[in-house]
Parts: C-alpha cells; structure tokens; sequence
C-alpha cells in the first residue's frame, strides 16, 4: 500500500506532522552530531524521518506498528544504509541501541512509552539517553515541565523533574497534522540525569511510595494522606525538617522536598 492510499487508523492514535517549521524546530532541539544513533518511534509517513537521515546523525532505527506503513517506508528510505525499521509495538519490542530519542509519540501510548524510555525513580532506564526530543499532547507537556502550585503539577511532575531536565521547545497547533488532532500538541526536550545523580534505589522506592500514595488522593492535605506511616509526633518531625507544611496538598510540594521527606521517613524507619 503506497503513502497516498494509506488512511490514519484511529486505534493507532496516527496524527502525521507536516508542519516544517516544526520539524526544524524538533531537529534543532535534538542537536544531533556524528557519534548519535537516532530511535524513532512511530515515523508514519517518514516526514521526521527524512530530516533525521538529512542530519549529522551516524544512523536513524525507527520502529512502526503499521504494518501498511512499513512498507510504505522500506520502499522510501530501505536503500539507505543509514536507516533500519523494525516491525512492532514500541512497548514490547526489544529497543535498538541508540544515543538519542526524536519522536511524534502517538498520544494513546505516552504514559507507558515515557516508562519505558525514561523509566521511574525506581526503576529507571539501565542506559539513559543523551536527549529525548518528543512530540507529545500540550496537557502532557505541561504536567512534565509543571512547578509546585500550578494545577498540573503532579505524580508524573516529579517523576520527570527528579530522572531528567524537562524544557518546552514549542507549541504545535492542530493544523500542523493530518489529521489535525482535536487538541494543542507540543514538543518537549528531556535530558536524563547521568546514572550517577540518580537517586539511591531505597531512597527512589519510598519517593515513589509517596507519590502513589498522596497523589491518590490529591485534594486532600497531607495531614490525612501521610496518616499512618508513623506517629503524628513524628510525622510532624519529618514533615518540618523537609519543610513541608502537613495543611498543604500533594501538587504544592516541590521534587526536592519529596525526596527530603522520603529521606527521613528512610531514616526513621530502618
């Protein structure tokens, strides 16, 4: 099936870009040099792809469930040496080698592809990537670069914050699709902290304990969602020398206070 009679499929969550002011702006975030090996997830049409293989990039592995569309981009892109496909759910298949992520996420699979190409605080990527460069829907690109207070902030905000330096590279309006997707999508630059200013795993475990927990129920103080995990006198202790006030809610606390709390409770419980 060529390009022209391939139609988006819904389940697959395709919205191809073809805005080039866009794609320039992607290329120019992934500041990609001759020692990069490129993973591209979902290329569709091969729109992104083209420019990634024009780039100084040593090579581009792109992986496609569309299996119409693979075709499409053997046929365009096969002959050049620098280009491997492979045929898959970018969730389950094993991912190649590369240095550098650059991609158009479908929206439907962002929360699990994020895991998978970042990890959590506790379990993240053995070999983190240099930079991710995503495409993702605005509501999420807010969450991950959102501050303590605003009504984004949350779980996946400290997350990201604590594993990578987060930044908006730009807004991208539906009409740069096609099909348009009925909501604002921007683009994000990630750079994972380096293996050694990770968090300690212990202290990574219970950070993510916090989080599940408090964020559960995010309307409510912290007085009521930290009940239980020790004494009131000490939870009182804990909360002050992290300098977190029990009357506040999950989204009003800062990453590093998390990780103050976590700490603490470590502390106090080994």
């Amino acid at each position: 099936m060529s390009f022209a009679a391939h139609r988006a499929r819904k389940r697959f969550g395709q919205h191809w870009l073809k805005d080039q002011s866009v794609l320039d702006q992607i290329l120019r975030a992934a500041e990609l040099t001759a020692a990069d090996t490129v993973l591209e997830v979902g290329p569709g049409r091969g729109a992104l792809t083209e420019r990634l293989l024009e780039s100084a990039a040593r090579g581009v592995h792109a992986v496609e469930l569309d299996r119409d569309l693979v075709a499409g981009l053997q046929e365009r892109f096969g002959a050049n040496p620098r280009f491997a496909l492979t045929e898959g759910d970018v969730l389950a298949v094993d991912l190649p080698a590369a240095t550098a992520v650059v991609a158009n996420i479908p929206y439907n699979i962002t929360g699990p592809l994020l895991e998978r190409l970042v990890g959590r605080l506790d379990r993240p990527v053995a070999e983190p990537y240099r930079r991710l460069v995503l495409l993702v829907q605005q509501e999420v690109g807010e969450r991950i670069r959102a501050r303590p207070g605003s009504s984004a902030f949350s779980a996946l905000s400290v997350r990201m914050q604590l594993l990578a330096r987060c930044s908006t590279v730009c807004p991208v309006p539906p009409r740069c699709f096609q099909p348009p997707p009925k909501v604002m999508s921007e683009v994000v630059a990630l750079d994972p902290l380096p293996v050694e200013q990770r968090l300690d795993p212990a202290l990574a475990k219970t950070v993510e304990m916090l989080l599940r927990r408090c964020f559960a129920a995010r309307r409510k103080m912290l007085r009521n969602t930290l009940s239980g995990l020790v004494d009131a006198e000490q939870l009182l202790a804990l909360t002050e020398e992290a300098e977190i006030g029990l009357q506040q809610r999950p989204q009003e606390v800062a990453p590093e206070h998390w990780v103050r709390l976590a700490a603490g409770l470590n502390r106090l419980t080994s």
